[in-house]
Formats: structure tokens, sequence, C-alpha cells
């Protein structure tokens, strides 16, 4: 990966933007795409459309959401200790003994969620997870007042949680799922763009808000563009570790390539197409299947207006929803390139429809 793009990604990963508070992260995935795209805007609640070729057809939706997991403030103890409530699936098993950052009008607050000594603990017995209730967040005020000089009600709190190299090409940090997906398709714009002379499609790089809340960014998108087809790129489980179980889970391993699955939500003809581009152009990819649904944007797209072929492509992606999630860059490369390999392959007016 060239030091332009790896330092995009790497802005992108850093820049807390947890759901409802996606606006920093859109400006850097914005001024990325701007070079690359035909026109630029923005929505009512943030989601961030970048549209190559226009008048070409078919028009192509490529999405990925924007915002992670976090939490958010809904109490202050005479104390000064903060308590908060989840913003997003995250596990009580991980956030004890973590730093945060809480997000207070433009600026970070460095706090960490309380953990008892081993000493003091009570051992006996099965021990429970914690509830979320229970836990709480040390910025080392001295009272409520002194802390309410700093945070208030409201705030957004992300883990403290750069992006690190591991080894190889494999990276390390807090909120890959899903900012490797907006790199994915801010990227496939910039390759796309570069084929422009010969591209048909019309195509449509979307950075989507507040899917971890309810995929509702895509709802709006998906009805406002009224896409032919839609691609949707997200994280998927990778299962190369001893603790997941691959007779359960599937098997699929960082490096391989990006994930196409069958099922559900993903359009028989879609998929297939994507397949045979892959296979044309020697693209590795691993496959998976949605059988009830994808937990991706895709679940909100292929719904509206009467249906629009949607496609659910996964980066695999170690220890989800953790702050050390850990991704390939390999895989965002070759997704990049399989995307704008599509792209460039549609022929004009194509369409992707069930018919007997």
């Amino acid at each position: 990966m060239q030091n332009e793009q790896l330092d995009f990604l790497r802005t992108l990963i850093e820049t807390p933007s947890p759901s409802s508070q996606e606006s920093v992260a859109q400006h850097s995935w914005i001024d990325y795409v701007r070079p690359y795209a035909d026109r630029v805007e923005t929505d009512a609640y943030g989601n961030a459309l970048a549209v190559l070729h226009p008048e070409g057809s078919p028009k192509i939706l490529l999405a990925a959401h924007i915002d992670e997991i976090g939490f958010q403030i809904h109490y202050i103890d005479d104390r000064g200790f903060v308590y908060f409530t989840t913003v997003g699936g995250s596990d009580p098993l991980l956030a004890r003994g973590q730093r945060v950052r809480i997000h207070h009008q433009g600026k970070s607050v460095l706090g960490v969620i309380g953990s008892l000594a081993i000493h003091l603990q009570d051992r006996e017995g099965k021990q429970e997870p914690p509830k979320w209730h229970e836990l709480f967040i040390d910025i080392g005020a001295r009272n409520q007042a002194e802390a309410l000089e700093r945070v208030s009600i409201g705030d957004l709190v992300t883990y403290d949680s750069g992006f690190a190299h591991l080894h190889g090409e494999l990276w390390v940090g807090r909120a890959c799922d899903d900012r490797v997906g907006a790199f994915v398709v801010a990227e496939a714009l910039r390759r796309t763009f570069a084929r422009r002379e010969t591209l048909q499609a019309c195509v449509i790089a979307a950075s989507t808000i507040q899917e971890e809340n309810g995929l509702f960014g895509a709802t709006m998108v998906g009805y406002s563009t009224q896409p032919d087809a839609a691609v949707v790129v997200d994280v998927g489980h990778a299962t190369d570790i001893p603790i997941a179980d691959k007779k359960r889970h599937g098997d699929v391993q960082l490096g391989k390539g990006p994930i196409l699955s069958r099922g559900s939500v993903n359009h028989p003809l879609l998929v297939s197409r994507l397949a045979e581009v892959a296979r044309t152009h020697g693209i590795a990819y691993q496959q998976g299947i949605d059988p009830r649904r994808s937990g991706t944007d895709a679940d909100a797209i292929f719904l509206q207006r009467g249906g629009i072929a949607t496609a659910a492509l996964g980066i695999p992606n170690r220890y989800m929803h953790s702050p050390v999630e850990v991704v390939h860059l390999q895989d965002l490369e070759t997704l990049s390139e399989w995307l704008s390999l599509f792209l460039g392959d549609l022929k004009r007016e194509e369409r992707f429809r069930q018919a007997w």
C-alpha cells in the first residue's frame, strides 16, 4: 500500500466518530474522494456521497459505514464518577481497565473504566460479566461539579486505541469496523477514476452514518440515490484464531482475500457477476454465507423502492467490536481493485433482475 493511501487509512481509523457524531471522519473521507468525483454532497444527517460519471448507466451504489461503536454519558455521581451506556454492540468483559476518550465540545478528555484490584475481588462461585450500569469512568474529578466542568451528559466516548503495525501486512486498531470499508469504497472510486475513459456505469460512492445504531444512514441513502444495484463493504469475522469454532462460523482467514457471501440479501445475479469478474482477473476471494441476514447496511438497502439488487462484501477482521481489531492490508487492496474492475466491466444499461 502506498504511503498516501496508508496515511488516509490511518487518519480514518484514528479519528473518533461514534454513531451520531460522524462529521469529523466524514470530512477526511470527503477530502480524499473529492478529486475523483464529478460531484460530492451530503444529506441532512451527514451521509456523504461522491458521484462519478453521473450520466452513466447502470447506476451502482458502493456503500460502507463511517461510524463506530462507543459509549454515551448518561449520569455523573456526586463524587465525579461518570456512568455511561453503549452505542452499538460492545462486550462488557472487554471494558474494565480500558482507557477511553470522552469527546466534549471539540476536546478529548482522558478517562479510565475502573476495575477493582484482583486482591479485593471475591472470586468464589461463577463470575458473571459486569452489567453496563455497574461500570464507571474515572476522569480524576474530585466531585460532580468538577467533572461537569470537563464533560457533559450526552458526550460520546470511544476506546483510546490508535492504529498500529502488528507484523507484516497486519495492522491493529479500534474502528476497523467499518473504517476499512469506507477506505475501500474511497479507494475503489480513485481507481475507477483512473479508468474513467471507458466507464459506462454511474458510480455513487457512499460513506454512511449510524450503521451501528440500526442501519439508519444506509436506509436514507438506498432510498435517495435510487441505484440499479448496490455493493456494500463491511467487515466479516476472521476465524483463523484458536478460540473460533470453524464448524459454527466457517473458515475465513486474513490475507486470503475478501468475502463474497451467498444467501439472504445477496442478489444471485449480482453475486455471480462479481464472481465472474474475480475469475477473469485472478482476484482471490473467500466464500461466506448469509442464511438469514447479512448484518450490514445491505439489509437496509435491498428493501428500498421495491427492491434493489444488493451484495455484501466482507473484509476479514479479527476481534471485531474490540479495541484491537486486526486486518490484513492486502485484503483491502484486493477488494478495492476487484470493485474497480467490476465497475469498469459493466455494460451500459446492464441490469440485475430475476426473470422466469
